[in-house]
């Protein structure tokens, strides 16, 4: 079956016509902004119990659909891996290969607290990497990495326009009774995060000793994940390195921000693009009832 093409001034999904799967293959699929590089960790933590993944988890798990790094490299350090590989992507599920022996965690949050955390993002990505990506994309004729000046009101006008987040949605609920397919969500990961990977764990049939489990669930904590940045992976893109990017990980903060028709005007278009059930899990989380597990 052939893939929709998704490409941005960051990624570009036409790059994983030269990967090869193995059987156990591990992906974490998210919209940005979603507790990926979280669920990464998850992960790494899960795969290794007893400690330390061997290397960063953004290099040890990389994201195939990026071009910050050339493909053959990506592609080399994954041959050359030889325990369970995961891989991390932010295209969506028609953009993507599905294998039946692999295993797909699909993440996401209430999409206004993403908004609130791509705005983030945008403030404190460096402008020089910036120009360098929007140069290439210019010349691809792939849509900009949009540069930040503060105003939340106009750029969320923009961004539930384009609606790209609830779109990601859409194509992984239709696939949602897979049994490869798991749907986490930010908030349980934040209410439960011991009940949540032991749900992952069990999902992704990995024994982790029971003597292990604090030590594990405590290495994914985002205070364990903020004190040891150098083990997660490599933040010089953003003004402030680790400390930008693990910025806070709470949510409600577009409380403050956004007004009562921008919240009406968010709803309806949530309604537009998915069906009643997706929309309640993705503001609710596994409380909405509505997703297997």
């Amino acid at each position: 079956m052939s893939l929709r093409e998704y490409r941005t001034a960051v990624a570009d999904n036409r790059r994983w016509e030269r990967f090869s799967h193995r059987p156990g293959d591990i992906f974490v699929c998210t919209p940005p902004k979603c507790g990926t590089t979280w669920t990464q960790t998850i992960v790494a933590s899960l795969l290794w119990p007893e400690g330390p993944a061997p290397g960063p988890v953004m290099t040890v798990a990389p994201w195939l659909d990026a071009q910050f790094y050339p493909l053959d490299e990506i592609l080399a350090r994954l041959d050359a891996q030889t325990h369970r590989r995961s891989i991390k992507t932010h295209t969506p599920a028609d953009g993507i290969p599905i294998f039946d022996d692999a295993r797909y965690l699909f993440v996401a949050r209430d999409g206004r607290d993403a908004f609130m955390s791509l705005c983030h993002h945008y403030e404190v990505f460096k402008n020089d990497v910036r120009a360098t990506l929007n140069e290439r994309a210019a010349a691809d004729g792939v849509p900009p990495m949009p540069g930040w000046n503060g105003d939340y009101h106009a750029f969320f006008q923009r961004w539930l326009q384009d609606a790209s987040l609830l779109h990601h949605v859409a194509t992984f609920w239709e696939l949602r009774k897979r049994s490869n397919l798991l749907f986490v969500h930010f908030s349980d990961l934040k209410r439960e995060l011991a009940g949540e990977m032991r749900r992952i764990a069990a999902f992704l049939e990995l024994d982790v000793p029971e003597s292990r489990w604090p030590a594990v669930v405590e290495r994914c904590t985002f205070d364990a994940m903020r004190a040891r940045p150098d083990e997660i992976g490599t933040f010089a893109v953003f003004e402030g390195g680790a400390k930008s990017f693990l910025f806070k990980g709470t949510s409600g903060r577009w409380r403050d921000v956004l007004d009562a028709a921008e919240l009406e005007a968010y709803e309806k278009r949530v309604a537009q693009v998915l069906p009643a059930d997706a929309a309640a899990w993705l503001e609710n989380g596994r409380g909405a009832d509505a997703v297997r597990g």
